[in-house]
């Protein structure tokens, strides 16, 4: 309790409760994820439950247009699936996959940040190294590649079934060196101070020393990165899945569900592109403006208030 009390006593609440946008971005995005992780319980219907689908339903307009049906009303997909419950399915397998990525490049780049950082020399110029060769590299190279030879290997159906942990991985590795730069030079900024020299003289191990001492000191700029990070990690797997590298049809994501109806928009069915579309763009805008707040935020000397 006094944890809380001293967090509503604080500049950081303080600036929140005063910016309007800052408010609607994060009341609007934990609104999204919360209802990404309840979808089950939430969603009409169950999309991945063959016995409920039928065919017959394909293509329905939405609820209020001529010829829609009061229990589809956004409509339904090619396949006969509401796409209300099909969105809120896609929702939660983007979010899983945008938070699965960046917990990934997270992790990844924050271990070889501190280690350029802290020991230096050789290590430091190899490992920057390595980051740039990832930075010349595409991610859509990476997906192509490594989708091309999953593919072969294990098979369309084994790939089908694993989509989502590789997708994580892919975006993962792509956008890890941005997490690997920002905490190098955290640390090359921290390592010169008097705490870090008196834990030193201590003896303590530079391992100690880099991840319990320097490492908290260097979150705040990891935590502004994180959260700009989900939205382009969202928006990876929209793209990837709209290329057909991502997920599957029969497993809907936000991407999936665009390139799905995408060949249907001037048909005249454009309710199953657009629909995931509008939600796509909404999510990925409330995390960017919530990530810009943040970054100014935690940075007194840009925020205006």
């Amino acid at each position: 309790m006094r944890g809380w009390q001293r967090f509503k006593k604080s500049y950081f609440f303080y600036s929140f409760r005063r910016d309007p946008v800052a408010l609607t971005s994060f009341t609007i995005f934990f609104f999204l994820v919360l209802v990404s992780l309840f979808a089950p319980a939430i969603a009409p219907h169950n999309p991945y439950d063959t016995s409920t689908i039928d065919v017959m339903d394909a293509e329905l307009p939405p609820s209020w247009m001529d010829g829609g049906e009061e229990r589809f009303w956004l409509g339904t997909d090619i396949q006969g699936r509401d796409l209300y419950s099909t969105m809120l399915y896609g929702l939660r397998t983007s979010v899983a996959i945008g938070i699965g990525a960046v917990l990934f490049q997270g992790i990844l780049g924050i271990v070889v940040g501190l280690t350029a950082g802290y020991v230096g020399g050789r290590v430091d110029s190899l490992l920057m190294r390595v980051a740039d060769i990832q930075f010349s590299i595409p991610y859509l190279i990476v997906a192509i590649i490594t989708s091309a030879i999953f593919q072969l290997a294990f098979g369309l159906g084994r790939f089908e079934q694993l989509a989502m942990p590789l997708l994580i991985v892919i975006i993962g590795i792509s956008e890890w060196p941005k997490y690997a730069r920002t905490v190098r030079a955290s640390v090359l900024g921290e390592k010169q101070k008097e705490y870090v020299e008196a834990a030193r003289v201590i003896g303590l191990n530079p391992a100690r020393i880099m991840y319990r001492h320097i490492l908290p000191n260097t979150l705040t700029p990891v935590l502004v990165i994180s959260t700009i990070q989900v939205a382009q990690a969202v928006m990876s797997e929209a793209a990837l899945s709209f290329l057909g590298l991502g997920m599957p049809v029969t497993k809907p994501s936000l991407g999936s569900l665009i390139k799905a109806g995408f060949q249907y928009v001037f048909s005249g069915s454009w309710w199953i592109s657009t629909f995931p579309g509008i939600l796509l763009v909404t999510f990925t805008l409330v995390v960017i403006l919530f990530g810009d707040w943040l970054r100014d935020v935690l940075n007194p000397k840009l925020y205006k208030g």
